[in-house]
């Protein structure tokens, strides 16, 4: 058997790539079908990491994407005032404080006698210990969600400065004893927010936190 053979339809087999005959793709590499695809003409080019849409205004920030400190109105909900903060710390007293001396008044009121100065007594002990659970709850609700009861009503709440995150119960406790350098210097620490630029008292620069304005149904 004669490989020329012209008559032998086994004697040639055509070379790859000639006309006429379709080539073989490789072993492994998927058939290609059509036309390849091209963008449309008016598609923009994409270029870096994909964008994320922007926080709604007045939401804060999650952890991680606060702006960077120093640069107030990137990004940063808005800064609650010096009217709002004393608004809210006077709604606190009252909450924390105001039940005690109803109780105390009301023993003093009813003490007559030996019998009734120990329902006196009762009443005082009573209030002084309702304010004392009060104000440690008040103060877990503010690390934890940043809004005491006071905070809640006018609508403002603190968070650290860095990152937007709630301070948590520790930190919100160093920051109620570092109010004692707002007293020291004639109690100028309280008053600083009126020109700070981040309305910050001594107390918020020495922790790093903000009060920010929230929604008050939120």
């Amino acid at each position: 058997m004669s490989f020329g053979d012209p008559n032998n339809p086994y004697g040639q087999q055509p070379p790859q790539g000639q006309p006429g005959h379709p080539q073989q793709a490789p072993q492994g590499v998927p058939p290609q079908y059509g036309y390849p695809q091209q963008a449309p003409q008016d598609a923009v080019p994409q270029y870096g990491y994909p964008q994320q849409a922007p926080p709604p205004y007045g939401a804060y920030p999650q952890q991680g994407m606060y702006p960077q400190p120093g640069m107030p109105g990137s990004g940063m909900p808005p800064l609650a005032h010096w009217g709002l903060r004393v608004a809210s710390y006077l709604l606190d007293l009252l909450i924390i404080a105001g039940p005690m001396y109803a109780l105390m008044g009301l023993g003093a009121a009813v003490a007559t006698d030996e019998s009734t100065e120990a329902i006196a007594g009762i009443l005082s002990l009573i209030g002084m210990l309702y304010t004392l659970g009060m104000a440690i709850f008040q103060l877990y609700k503010e690390g934890t969600t940043g809004q005491s009861f006071g905070k809640k009503i006018v609508g403002i709440s603190l968070h650290r400065e860095l990152d937007g995150s709630t301070v948590g119960f520790g930190m919100a406790f160093v920051r109620k004893l570092a109010h004692f350098l707002d007293g020291i210097a004639c109690y100028i620490g309280y008053l600083w927010p009126l020109w700070d630029e981040k309305k910050q008292t001594f107390a918020d620069k020495v922790c790093a936190t903000v009060v920010i304005k929230v929604n008050k149904n939120g």
